[in-house]
């Protein structure tokens, strides 16, 4: 029986994803690292900002044979938010907290997000009192995803046992730490910068199912727990 629904955010609740990986990649592309779209998509997304960081700085190291330089942090930080006036909500979040809520009782957000940008962005998109108080960063837990820390912390603070959560995940590092805590964990790509043939990638990292978007995750709700 599953007794709580874990969204991720970025990607799942909030379109965010495609945009920051926009200004990521032509921030980090002046800096002399170039990735392509899906490889960049495949390696990064759904990582917290530390795992994140130290693994571009060990491209750096790889690529230029030294150190990133002092202000490396600070110029991805600003090609990520040099699109975030375009954030808007994935359609049918709102609706698809609802039903979950309805479906299970316990909803809750578990994201790779720090806490500040974690609470603007639902906050901005006119989520966060719709799940509040349960709404939790990477920040909280020693290892970010796609270490299962923060999902184990999210079903400590529902009172709910891991094996009775369902995870929604948009990206293969959240859909690893999410079967890592032993949880169910659907798989979603009604972001925008889920390309063709993500499903797959998504299965393949351990996704029980994949929803497309948010109607047929609500369709899903109905056979839950039948």
């Amino acid at each position: 029986m599953i007794e709580a629904i874990i969204f991720d955010c970025d990607g799942v609740l909030v379109d965010s994803e495609v945009l920051a990986i926009r200004g990521e990649r032509t921030a980090l592309g002046a800096l002399g690292l170039h990735y392509d779209p899906q490889t960049y998509v495949d390696r990064f997304v759904g990582m917290h900002d530390r795992l994140f960081f130290d693994t571009l700085r060990q491209d750096y190291r790889t690529i230029h044979g030294g150190e990133a330089p002092a202000d490396f942090e600070e110029k991805v930080l600003d090609g990520r938010r040099k699109h975030k006036d375009g954030l808007e909500a994935i359609s049918g979040a709102a609706a698809a907290i609802a039903a979950a809520s309805e479906a299970v009782g316990n909803v809750a957000v578990a994201s790779s997000s720090r806490a500040h940008f974690l609470t603007s962005k639902l906050e901005r998109t006119g989520l966060h009192a719709l799940l509040a108080p349960h709404i939790y960063s990477a920040d909280l837990v020693e290892h970010g995803k796609p270490a299962p820390d923060i999902f184990h912390h999210a079903a400590r603070q529902l009172g709910v046992p891991a094996e009775r959560c369902l995870v929604l995940e948009d990206s293969k590092n959240g859909v690893a730490a999410g079967v890592a805590a032993g949880m169910t964990v659907w798989g979603f790509t009604g972001g925008g910068h889920c390309f063709a043939g993500y499903s797959k990638k998504l299965i393949t990292a351990g996704a029980h199912a994949v929803k497309e978007d948010f109607a047929a995750f609500i369709a899903a709700l109905e056979t839950l727990n039948s």
